[in-house]
């Protein structure tokens, strides 16, 4: 049992504002695994204050300096990284291999690239007359969702360390354990008091206290379109930034000269890895209508060798959802297709039979979908794939970006070229050529729906800092008084 009765804030484990706590849930056996102090407005503004009274500081030191610093806490993630895996995989219900893998493992990556750049990155530089320095946005409330809460929670308070920000993180009260452990290191790696700071709660407390205080100077928010619409139109009262990646329904394009096996095999891949909840799931699988037979035995062949069950037992692919609340919402979602007149394909709405605890959800694949239909056109967040057949290139194009969301995407053509081709054509973030594998570096973010700025990589960085152009007299400084253009 993970017990925490404390906060982080100002370098001090410190008794929250009240009282009351909340439970974490394990995925998979259902049962308490853990308890986590439910904030209040009281303790938010006590961070806010802490993290104000440490900006001056932490944003003049040295940025290699905070370079090394993010490099202890990478080292103390290492030192940590089993204790982690098997928390996250009860929290989640990521099988523990993969959790291992990605829950941890991209976290570590993070803060090892985040030290890095800080000693290299271009503060500033000269453009005519002037000096343009970049210099670090503030306080910056960091709110990240549960999906992969490790991963969210680094890509966002590594890179605003680094830029020189002070940090409030609210994770999700559903996977908090592991953010917990994330200060313990961050303690031990000697960080400043009030450079990071840890509250836990829920949105519409926490959340919004943090969001609506005048001394927050920016907000990083990962969760559902809903939530960012909300984080938006509070944030806007004080003018503050907000960096929001949100929901997605992402399409996978398979082309007429595709290798159909394989691109059928890496859309499952991507739809199903996390049991679905991923926010940039592969969910519509695009084929042409001549291939859609063939397309559809192979999905469900791939599909029924994800066998579902415990994350710790070793032989599972799909781990269980994250709750009880998330399940039924899934179930609701293949109900609909169904009744909607899709083709059921595999999977189905009932709970497996040798699974009687846990939230687990049965692999799904309809074909048949229409492009207009719920399950089409709304996040899931399940392991529910939809089948959407095309009669030629630009009405595969037109399927693909018909939806309110643009976050990610796949295209798979006889060549990268013409998938290339095909890619500059979608209104979505990143889009992966031919079973392109992610990278960890690249810009992670959206268009539309599923939000607006970027993570991962310099671009991740970049966020959390603000331009300043000081302009000197011609000549002056060593500086030229041509003008740049």
């Amino acid at each position: 049992m993970h017990n925490r009765d404390t906060l982080y804030i100002n370098g001090k484990w410190v008794s929250p504002s009240g009282r009351n706590r909340i439970d974490v849930i394990n995925a998979s056996t259902e049962e308490v695994m853990g308890r986590i102090p439910e904030g209040d407005e009281n303790d938010a503004n006590a961070a806010v204050a802490a993290a104000r009274a440490a900006f001056d500081a932490w944003s003049t030191t040295a940025p290699a300096t905070r370079g090394e610093y993010l490099r202890k806490i990478q080292e103390g993630l290492k030192a940590r990284s089993e204790e982690l895996a098997r928390t996250i995989a009860g929290e989640v219900g990521m099988p523990l291999k993969l959790s291992a893998q990605i829950q941890v493992g991209s976290p570590i990556a993070n803060f090892g690239y985040y030290a890095k750049l800080a000693g290299e990155f271009q503060w500033e530089e000269t453009t005519g007359n002037s000096r343009v320095v970049r210099e670090p946005v503030g306080v910056v409330a960091c709110i990240t969702p549960w999906n992969y809460p490790l991963h969210q929670i680094t890509a966002k308070v590594a890179a605003a360390m680094a830029a020189g920000c002070t940090v409030v993180l609210k994770p999700s009260e559903v996977a908090p354990l592991n953010a917990f452990i994330l200060a313990e290191i961050i303690d031990a790696a000697g960080v400043p008091p009030g450079v990071f700071n840890l509250v836990s709660g829920i949105g519409p407390v926490v959340g919004e206290a943090l969001v609506r205080h005048p001394d927050v100077d920016m907000v990083s928010f990962t969760g559902s379109t809903r939530a960012g619409k909300r984080i938006s139109e509070v944030a806007s009262a004080t003018v503050k930034r907000v960096a929001l990646e949100l929901g997605g329904k992402s399409a996978s394009v398979i082309l007429d000269d595709a290798d159909l096996p394989t691109a059928v095999k890496g859309t499952i891949n991507a739809c199903f890895l996390n049991s679905g909840q991923t926010c940039s799931a592969h969910t519509r699988m695009l084929v042409p209508d001549s291939r859609y037979e063939e397309a559809a035995k192979i999905a469900v062949e791939i599909a029924k060798n994800f066998t579902i069950g415990d994350p710790f037992g070793g032989a599972a692919k799909l781990g269980p959802l994250i709750s009880e609340a998330q399940r039924e919402r899934v179930r609701g979602y293949i109900r609909k297709g169904i009744a909607e007149g899709a083709e059921l394909l595999c999977g189905g709405p009932d709970a497996p039979a040798d699974l009687p605890k846990g939230y687990y959800v049965q692999p799904t694949v309809f074909g048949r979908v229409k492009p207009d239909s719920t399950i089409a056109q709304e996040e899931i967040f399940g392991p529910v794939l939809s089948i959407i057949t095309y009669r030629d290139e630009d009405e595969a194009v037109k399927i693909a970006n018909g939806t309110p969301y643009g976050l990610a995407g796949g295209v798979w053509a006889g060549s990268d070229e013409r998938a290339q081709q095909v890619a500059r054509r979608l209104r979505t973030g990143q889009v992966d050529i031919n079973g392109g594998s992610f990278n960890l570096f690249a810009p992670f973010g959206g268009y539309k729906h599923s939000g607006h700025g970027r993570e991962m990589g310099p671009y991740g960085m970049e966020e959390f800092l603000e331009y300043k152009s000081m302009q000197f007299q011609p000549n002056s400084a060593g500086l030229s008084g041509k003008a740049p253009y």
